[in-house]
Order: structure tokens, then C-alpha cells, then sequence
């Protein structure tokens, strides 16, 4: 973990007739892919993996064939398919359960996205900046008031977005606690049981909270959707409650990992944070380059409906596909040097949000999420240094999000 970050991607060799890799793997640092990978970064743009439970995958590991695959409607994304590849035992279990956007495909995708996308377009982001600023100030406001030393986890990067996403969704930030557990359980288990207990007690909170709405709407994407109709936009209880469990979850949970370790990865670049400090105009740029290095949602799950032709080689139907996120987005030829951490870089055309159909709904929020949190939490806290040694440090193993367990600050 150096000031100038580098992985030797070992030899420009062929490296797919060697034995698959095991896939995923822990990091050994937290902004950087396992080194286990190096071969598949060697093997680009596919090379063969084997999954937790022996079953052999592909693994999408070069840029281009990256987008033009996650583009192709050959590949589906819908997990209640026989043979859909899993990454982790405790995920086996909710393979057949349904899951709304991200689990589906079009038509049924495209009629689900069309419903929410008003609440994530660029113009809806800029207009929540302002009380995206309110809830950081509030956070850091509580955090310095208990100072000098903190866990940024849980005093700001947990709460801001979890506050973002409850007040865009309608839900009660008061039970901020029971749904934060769960969807820490929901992905890191660690056992099955704890999987599918979750997913039943978010659906099951969350499906009451509908039907409260129903009753008398408030304010809220959620009471938005309630409104409508069934005969006209056939949005069924079921359906609200698929919605609210994913973007409850994946609402605040990616951009709370992006923010701790994106302090994280900062305070250990001491020279790249003195460059953004000192031209503040960086930092749209910095955050895309951050999201293209930590590729925190490491691992996108598709399965082959048709054969496909990639580079000379062939994807058969019913063959499960893994795009890496961390070695797609670290391919040197799009990226030069690409494990440093370099602003001026024109790193927006990353895969760190997806691409294609699925692409990250809430990237836009994300984003304006990010630029708020990092830019004040850097501005109030001139003196923000880690609380101990770096390499000590707890961060989260390669099966889940990736990010921080704990981040102890002292300013």
C-alpha cells in the first residue's frame, strides 16, 4: 500500500490453457485485486475460473469484450435459471428467489426500469445535492462533536447514504438499524441460513411498510409507485417489495463501502490526496478514478442463453460468465499504468457501475453522493489521518461488496 500503487501483471503470456483460478479470492490490499489474478489479467479477454463449488465459468476479463458482452442479450442476468452461477455457498439459497432489476431481463427489465428511472436521472441528482450536503454536514457535525477520533464506517459512511436513500425512497430512517443488519447479512452471510433468514425479514418489513402506504401515502419513491394504478402500470405488492429490497440494499451499501474506502485508499496516498486538496476542480475526475480502481462490485454474474463467439472462442449455452470488474478495469491497454491512481486520466468508460441494460441505476446519485462526502469530509478535517497502522486495518473478503469492516480516524 505505497503512494504510487502498482501490480505486476506478470508475463503478456496465454495464459487460458493453464488451470482456471479460483474464483473470487480475498484482496491482500483493499484497493487492489487479488494477486492470484495476475494470470487472469495475463488472459485477456477470457480466461476460464472455477467457482466455490468446483463448477468451471468464464471469466470476462478484457475492456472492450467487456462492454460489447455486457451489451449482449444472449447473456442473462435472471437468477432463477437452472445452472445460474453463484459466487458463494450462502447465495446458493436465493438463486431461485426473484429479484427485481438486476435479476431480470427485458422485457420485464426494461418495463421495471422505466417505472424508477425518473428518481435517478442526472437532473434529479443535481437537485438532491443540497440535501445531500445538509445530511454530510449533519454527520460530520455529530462525528466532530464526539472527536478527536472516530470508525468513519459507522459514524459517517454507513449513515450518509443510508439517510440519502431512505428519505429518496420513502422509508423510515428511524429503523436504520434493522435494515442495515440485514443487508449486511443479506450479503456476507456468513451461512446460508442467514441469507435467506434476511432477504425474509427485509420483505418482510418492508412489505408492511407498503401496505402502511397504501393506506396513506407520504413522500417517496415508494408512495410514488403505490399511487399508480394496478390496471395501469401493473405495479402489485410483490412488485413494490422486489423494488424497495434492492434499492434499499444496493442503495446504501455500495456507496458506504465507496466512501470508506475511498478515505482509505486517499489517507494511504498521501501525495494524490495533496493533489486533489490542492485543486479542488480534481475531483469528479477522482472519483471516477477511484471507482475504476477499488471495482468495489467485483464479480457481475451473467449465464449464456446462446452460444457466443469471443475471441476465437466460444461461450456455450447454459456456461455460466463472470465479469471482474477489478482486472477489467485495470486492462493497460485502455488504462496505461493501470494500477496507479492518476486524476488526469480519462477513466469515465470504466465498468464499475456495469454496462448495457443493467447498468447502475443509481450511478448518477452515487456520484453526487461521493463528490459531497469525500470533498467535505477532506475540507473539515484538514488533519484526518489513520488511527492506526494501515496494514492492520480489517477490510471485507472477496465473496461480497468490497470495502472497509472498520475505518478508525483521528483528526
Amino acid at each position: 500500500m505505497t503512494d504510487t500503487p502498482t501490480t505486476d501483471a506478470g508475463p503478456a503470456t496465454d495464459q487460458r490453457a493453464a488451470s482456471p483460478v479460483a474464483f473470487p479470492q480475498d484482496r491482500t490490499c483493499p484497493y487492489h485485486p487479488p494477486a492470484a489474478y495476475d494470470p487472469l489479467r495475463a488472459a485477456r479477454p477470457l480466461a476460464r475460473i472455477t467457482l466455490f463449488d468446483g463448477r468451471p465459468a468464464w471469466l470476462v476479463t478484457g475492456h472492450a469484450a467487456a462492454r460489447r458482452l455486457l451489451a449482449d442479450q444472449r447473456l442473462s442476468t435472471d437468477r432463477t435459471r437452472d445452472g445460474f452461477p453463484v459466487t458463494a455457498a450462502r447465495l446458493a439459497g436465493v438463486r431461485g428467489r426473484k429479484t427485481a432489476l438486476l435479476g431480470v431481463d427485458d422485457p420485464e427489465h426494461r418495463t421495471q426500469r422505466k417505472m424508477v428511472l425518473p428518481e435517478f436521472t442526472l437532473r434529479r441528482a443535481a437537485a438532491l445535492r443540497p440535501h445531500i450536503q445538509r445530511i454530510v454536514d449533519e454527520r460530520l457535525d455529530a462525528m466532530v462533536a464526539r472527536g478527536p477520533s472516530a470508525d468513519l464506517v459507522t459514524a459517517f459512511a454507513l449513515p450518509v447514504p443510508s439517510m440519502v436513500i431512505c428519505a429518496l425512497l420513502g422509508v423510515p430512517y428511524a429503523d436504520h438499524e434493522f435494515f442495515e443488519e440485514q443487508s449486511r447479512r443479506l450479503l456476507r452471510g456468513p451461512l446460508p441460513a442467514d441469507t435467506l433468514d434476511a432477504r425474509d425479514r427485509l420483505e418482510a418489513y418492508l412489505g408492511e411498510l407498503v401496505d402502511r402506504k397504501r393506506e396513506a401515502p407520504g413522500e417517496g419513491l415508494l408512495d410514488d409507485l403505490v399511487r399508480r394504478q394496478p390496471d395501469e402500470e401493473g405495479i402489485d405488492r410483490a412488485q413494490l417489495v422486489a423494488f424497495a429490497v434492492i434499492l434499499l440494499v444496493a442503495g446504501h451499501e455500495t456507496t458506504a463501502n465507496m466512501i470508506s474506502l475511498g478515505t482509505y485508499t486517499l489517507l494511504t496516498n498521501p501525495r494524490r490526496l495533496a493533489e486533489l486538496r490542492a485543486d479542488p476542480a480534481l475531483l469528479p475526475g477522482a472519483v471516477e478514478e477511484l471507482m475504476r480502481v477499488l471495482s468495489i462490485a467485483d464479480g457481475l454474474l451473467r449465464m449464456a442463453t446462446e452460444d457466443i463467439e469471443v475471441d476465437g472462442q466460444t461461450i456455450r449455452a447454459g456456461d455460466g460468465v463472470v465479469f471482474s470488474t477489478s482486472v477489467i478495469n485495470r486492462d493497460e491497454s485502455v488504462y496505461p499504468d493501470p494500477d496507479a491512481l492518476d486524476w488526469h486520466r480519462p477513466a469515465r468508460h470504466h465498468v464499475a457501475f456495469g454496462f448495457g441494460i443493467h447498468q447502475c441505476l443509481g450511478q448518477n446519485l452515487a456520484r453526487a453522493e461521493l463528490e459531497i462526502a469525500l470533498r467535505t469530509l477532506f475540507d473539515r478535517l484538514p488533519t484526518l489521518r489513520l488511527a492506526a497502522p494501515a496494514d492492520e486495518i480489517p477490510f471485507k473478503p472477496g465473496d461480497t461488496i468490497q470495502g472497509m469492516l472498520e475505518l478508525p480516524v483521528t483528526w
